[in-house]
């Protein structure tokens, strides 16, 4: 029970970190293969995107759960429920967004020594950041008791979208690079 409550108390920062984390570094890493850069390129970039961006929604949750606690404080007749602590929502989603924000990036990094991996990397990277999605998913299906296979297939068709308008503004944008 306890394990519950504590799954879903932090429910909204992995789900908001973790998705985020996939979608943006995916989006890097297939803008960054629709433009033509090289694998070194994607890992930086990927990297770079990974611990900022991670960073930047960790703050931002910080903030926002601070301002919330703030006016929980001034106005506790503002909500039944007491506030998160501001500081375990901003680690919850800086660690969720780093951890499946790596999934995308994994078979780049597992190029670097394993030369099998690397004439598919960018395959790789794509089928595993599709089981990313369909985890996350369905997790927050289960845990919200909703459907986990439409939960599932929708954060899959969303990160989905997501990754094809990157691929594809770097695919028409590839003759800047260079």
């Amino acid at each position: 029970m306890q394990t519950q409550q504590i799954e879903r108390k932090y429910l909204s920062e992995f789900v908001y970190g973790g998705i985020d984390g996939i979608i943006t570094t995916f989006a890097v890493v297939a803008g960054s293969i629709g433009a033509g850069l090289s694998s070194a390129v994607v890992l930086i970039l990927g990297f770079a995107n990974l611990f900022a961006d991670g960073f930047s929604m960790a703050v931002s949750n910080y903030l926002s759960k601070k301002s919330i606690k703030e006016l929980y404080r001034k106005n506790k007749h503002i909500s039944s429920l007491k506030p998160k602590s501001p500081k375990k929502s901003a680690i919850a989603t800086f660690f969720a967004f780093v951890v499946m924000g790596f999934i995308p990036l994994i078979s780049f990094v597992l190029a670097l020594s394993i030369p099998l991996v690397d004439n598919n990397k960018f395959l790789y990277s794509t089928i595993l950041t599709a089981i990313a999605f369909l985890f996350v998913g369905g997790m927050k299906g289960h845990i919200v008791e909703k459907p986990v296979v439409k939960s599932a297939l929708e954060t899959l068709l969303i990160g989905g979208i997501a990754a094809i308008i990157a691929f594809f503004v770097g695919f028409l944008l590839r003759g800047l690079a260079g």
